[in-house]
């Protein structure tokens, strides 16, 4: 074996292979250096703040690739200037190399509009900053919604759910006020049922129930009836109630009597006596009592009268509380008439008191 192994054709055979390995291996690492041009470097060229047309050309000439890319929009900067590269400035190349350019964009970039209709203005808010749109005027409409998104409005025209706007782009919310107090429900007799709808939503009210007399659905047919009643004083956002016909209001009125004596009743019997004639207001007798207090004054007279006639009993105990003021009384007639007269009195209404004073 060891003979064998060591002829001499074996051992060209030998040779052959290990030169063939050698060359093969030497021809690759040729043909890298050839095609990756090894040692031969390019300094990256220094296209900062140069419009992205410019960088492109002078890449070209330099024998590198380019790649463009947006970078965030920044307004101190120019659209499409180059505002950052890489490799950076001066780096060492190979011949071809790609260089990323972030270019400055022309505007925000675009950012789709949230779905906030018929939301409470609050959440609405929040929505739009964390996406990155402004807020700009906030219009109030009449509505039953209050404080709830109705409308987007962006330069004036309505805006849709999902829109693409730049980045940072102010819009207009118009928001529900909340319902008008008292307004006056239209008339609608006479009308179509299709124009009825139309007034009603116009003063936002609520189209509630619709009966047709033959059971269809047609808009065409004409109302007769309403409830409630035109004129009537309501809230918006209350529904109204309607009875259409083919016929006109003219042919349906007994229908209409009908229903008058079932939606009208409570006009047929308001308490308006009880409200017009209270008679707790009107106290008459409460009114007269102060000339009834002046009449005792004539009584005042008459109290005399009694003092000469305790004078003629002398009984009773209480003269003693008004023979002084019957004393007070004569002594003014005295002095005029006689005087003489008087002091008899004088002494015979002294031991009296004493007396009653003694009991």
């Amino acid at each position: 074996m060891l003979k064998s192994f060591f002829h001499w054709k074996v051992l060209v055979n030998i040779l052959l292979a290990a030169a063939i390995f050698v060359g093969a291996v030497w021809l690759t690492f040729r043909w890298l250096e050839i095609h990756t041009n090894h040692g031969k470097e390019i300094a990256v060229p220094n296209v900062m703040n140069k419009s992205v047309h410019e960088a492109i050309k002078i890449l070209d000439d330099s024998g590198l690739g380019y790649e463009v890319d947006s970078f965030k929009y920044d307004p101190k900067f120019k659209p499409f200037q180059v505002l950052q590269i890489y490799p950076s400035p001066g780096s060492r190349v190979k011949d071809g190399r790609t260089i990323v350019l972030k270019v400055n964009p022309r505007t925000y970039a675009q950012v789709s509009v949230p779905d906030i209709l018929d939301r409470y203005k609050g959440l609405a808010f929040r929505q739009l900053e964390q996406v990155g749109l402004k807020i700009g005027d906030t219009i109030y409409e009449p509505s039953i919604q209050r404080d709830a998104v109705l409308r987007m409005l962006y330069n004036g025209a309505v805006l849709k759910p999902g829109a693409l706007l730049p980045r940072f782009t102010t819009i207009d919310l118009v928001i529900g006020a909340g319902p008008k107090r008292n307004i006056s429900v239209p008339n609608l007799v006479g009308l179509t049922v299709q124009e009825a709808k139309l007034i009603i939503a116009q003063n936002l009210f609520e189209i509630g129930l619709i009966e047709y007399e033959d059971g269809g659905g047609d808009e065409s047919d004409i109302v007769y009836y309403q409830d409630p009643a035109a004129f009537d004083v309501r809230d918006q956002g209350m529904q109204i109630d309607l009875w259409a016909s083919k016929k006109t209001p003219a042919e349906m009125r007994g229908k209409i009597s009908q229903l008058n004596s079932m939606y009208r009743i409570k006009d047929n019997y308001e308490p308006r006596n009880y409200e017009e004639t209270p008679v707790y207001n009107e106290p008459v007798p409460n009114r007269s009592e102060p000339p009834l207090e002046e009449t005792p004054k004539v009584v005042v007279p008459k109290v005399e009268t009694p003092k000469q006639e305790v004078k003629k009993q002398e009984i009773p105990k209480t003269a003693a509380e008004q023979k002084p003021k019957a004393t007070e009384a004569k002594p003014k007639t005295a002095t005029t008439q006689a005087p003489a007269k008087a002091t008899p009195a004088k002494t015979e209404e002294k031991p009296k008191v004493k007396k009653v004073i003694v009991e």
